[in-house]
């Protein structure tokens, strides 16, 4: 087997032979590769039979695609090498051991069904975003069970705790009746039988004598502790990944996991792969930079193979339209000048931002595809609200539509009262005869809706949250559901921002018309699978993916990192999704920001800073200089905090380097 064409790294990494091994890669340094060689080396090289080798990665596709590297060049082992995602192998062993089939296994649409009749059922108040809500009660569940969390210790983030045990409970026991596993179930059920069960254990562990696991950052509790009981006794589990890219704390996954490795396993062989093959040494080393302020990570030199490249550039716009119309510009003249399309990238934190960015494109006639779900604000249920308000304002006097709001705020008028397909006041008032309060919040209602009717879209939005308190029920609704109130009033302030552009009620609708339309023939686009087109994507959604050149957009405090991340492992992970971000880029990353929003002042998000400023390089007897006070040289650090003689002072000055760094106010000299 020929080994010269690889690096010193992937040398080691390749012929490594028994034992465990830690294999640290960093993006774009070769890490399929050297899984794929490894198992090519281990069956020509070393006589290790196909069948005793398995190969796991995390998806479906990730799976297919290894399995296709290695049989490209295999001369022996093709279809024989166990490839597959950590559910197909944990559901073969059960189906060995219980005789489960396919059929045994809860589609997601099935269990999204069940849990939102569950779900729903046990909620004391009626869920507006019930979607949204299913959904993370979903994820809490596969958390409770990925973790092996005992269920009266465990403390709901999206409901009340009994609530949320309530519907665990009943969930669970719909599964047991209907003789169904969910993708959750298959891990944890296999790890229990393995506990118990010591012969079906060694038959396994006979079966599968060479384990490789891909992407291991993402390992959850109970595939960790399944994996340790199959590699056992030998131990020739090999594992690779990169901690800097770990960024799926919400699904379960730990990376604290692949931190204590070798002290799981105090005979395990560590190899870094330095090289990184994808992106020039300016986007490199600036990624290191970044990634250095994480408390908890390995070291790594990496350095990049392309040692020059275009420094990493940094703008800041008025405000988020601007931004967008500027980078959607600079990706026209980019693309006459001979630049593909699919070889540009906007991402960004959250998909909720996607939107401005996607209505520039539309307008600039720019192609492009998106990697998660396609947004439309006006689908959200709080613009729903809003809507159905100004259309009962007009006369509407739907049923369908005063229920949307008919206690949004509450005014205690039940379902019961509405007699008919439209809603007559008169009839209301008779109704409630004698509950006074509710008559006086009918007559409210009346008088808002006369109010409104004669207002502009903005004028209505301000007044629905002011005067008829719809703001008070967000705040009351966020409460009940464990969220922050600021992630609804936010998008309360876009919808308000966009009515804002039109004058009537019938040209905003008719661009909520437009709007919906230009949306379903992008949709329509992207199933016909277009190549060339610059992809829109979250940080989460591009990890494993490269392109020339990458715009970072919006990256402000509160934006990137999130508001949300208040302790320091969530600050750690958001950093690692930046990280993530800026090592998509190949040649050329562009870094910007906004001045306002909304008309809010933000400031840049701590991560520029620390971009461009190496916190390793503020040590004693150092050369810098400070946006404000110009050059000097640090005298002293401590706890933090560095003491600097600035050459216009003749005292010296004390700074908090954390500051310094995140607000760009030094940089080496």
């Amino acid at each position: 087997m020929e080994l010269s064409r690889f690096t010193e790294e992937q040398r080691l990494a390749i012929t490594h032979t028994t034992g465990p091994m830690l294999v640290l890669a960093g993006p774009g340094s070769g890490k399929t590769t050297v899984i794929t060689e490894r198992v090519r080396y281990l069956i020509e090289n070393c006589g290790v039979h196909p069948g005793n080798i398995l190969v796991i990665t995390f998806t479906k596709a990730a799976a297919e695609e290894m399995k296709e590297r290695y049989e490209a060049t295999a001369v022996e082992g093709k279809g024989t090498v166990n490839f597959g995602t950590f559910h197909a192998v944990f559901f073969k062993i059960l189906r060995f051991a219980y005789r489960y089939e396919a059929s045994n296994i809860l589609k997601e649409e099935e269990r999204y069904k069940i849990l939102r009749e569950i779900a729903c059922a046990r909620m004391q108040q009626e869920i507006t975003d019930e979607k949204e809500f299913v959904e993370a009660i979903s994820g809490e569940i596969s958390r409770v069970k990925n973790e092996r969390f005992a269920l009266e210790r465990y403390y709901s983030a999206n409901c009340p705790d009994e609530v949320f045990r309530e519907i665990y409970i009943e969930y669970d026991r719909w599964l047991r009746k209907e003789n169904k596993i969910d993708f959750d179930d298959m891990q944890l059920l296999c790890y229990e039988l393995l506990v118990k069960r010591p012969d079906i254990l060694k038959q396994w562990q006979q079966k599968y004598t060479y384990v490789l696991i891909d992407e291991f950052q993402d390992i959850n509790r109970v595939q960790y502790d399944t994996i340790r009981l199959l590699a056992a006794p030998e131990h020739n589990i090999f594992i690779v990944g990169d901690d800097d890219q770990s960024i799926y704390r919400f699904r379960g996954a730990r990376p604290e996991l692949m931190l204590s490795f070798t002290a799981d396993y105090s005979n395990a062989k560590q190899v870094t792969l330095l090289c990184n093959f994808r992106s020039t040494a300016p986007i490199v080393q600036a990624a290191l930079r970044l990634v250095g302020n994480n408390a908890k990570r390995f070291e790594k030199a990496l350095y990049a193979k392309e040692e020059t490249g275009e420094a990493i550039e940094f703008r800041q716009y008025p405000e988020r339209k601007r931004e967008c119309a500027e980078i959607a510009e600079e990706i026209a003249v980019l693309h006459r000048t001979g630049l593909p399309f699919r070889e540009i990238a906007v991402l960004y934190r959250t998909n909720l931002q996607s939107r401005a960015i996607m209505g520039k494109f539309m307008e600039y006639n720019i192609p492009f595809k998106t990697r998660d779900a396609i947004p439309n604000l006006y689908e959200h249920w709080i613009c729903r609200d809003i809507v159905a308000y100004i259309r009962l304002a007009q006369g509407s006097g739907a049923r369908s539509e005063f229920l949307q709001i008919m206690n949004r705020p509450k005014r205690y008028i039940a379902r019961d009262a509405l007699n008919s397909t439209t809603v007559d006041f008169e009839w209301l008032r008779d109704y409630y005869e004698d509950k006074d309060y509710v008559i006086d919040r009918i007559e409210k209602l009346e008088y808002d809706l006369q109010m409104i009717k004669g207002l502009n879209p903005y004028a209505a939005i301000n007044y629905i949250r002011r005067a008829v308190g719809y703001d008070g029920f967000l705040t009351e609704y966020a409460r009940y559901r464990k969220m922050q109130s600021e992630e609804l009033f936010d998008l309360l302030a876009e919808l308000q921002e966009d009515a804002a552009e039109y004058p009537t009620f019938a040209l905003w609708f008719s661009h909520m018309e437009e709007y919906a339309e230009q949306l379903q023939r992008q949709r329509i686009k992207e199933k016909k699978n277009v190549t060339e087109a610059v992809t829109l994507s979250t940080y989460h959604s591009a990890k494993g993916l490269e392109y020339h050149t990458v715009f970072l957009p919006e990256l402000n405090e509160g934006l990137t990192p999130h508001r949300q991340a208040l302790s320091t492992e969530d600050v750690e992970e958001e950093r690692r999704m930046f990280y993530v971000a800026m090592t998509r880029a190949k040649r050329r990353l562009v870094l910007s920001c906004m001045k306002e929003l909304r008309s809010k002042e933000l400031v840049p998000s701590r991560f520029v800073g620390e971009v461009f400023t190496d916190r390793s390089k503020l040590k004693k007897g150092s050369r810098i200089v400070h946006t404000i006070y110009g050059e000097g040289v640090i005298t002293e650090v401590t706890e933090g905090r560095l003491r600097i003689k600035f050459d216009r002072f003749s005292e010296e000055k004390i700074l908090n380097e954390a500051y310094c760094v995140q607000s760009g106010l030094l940089k080496e000299c």
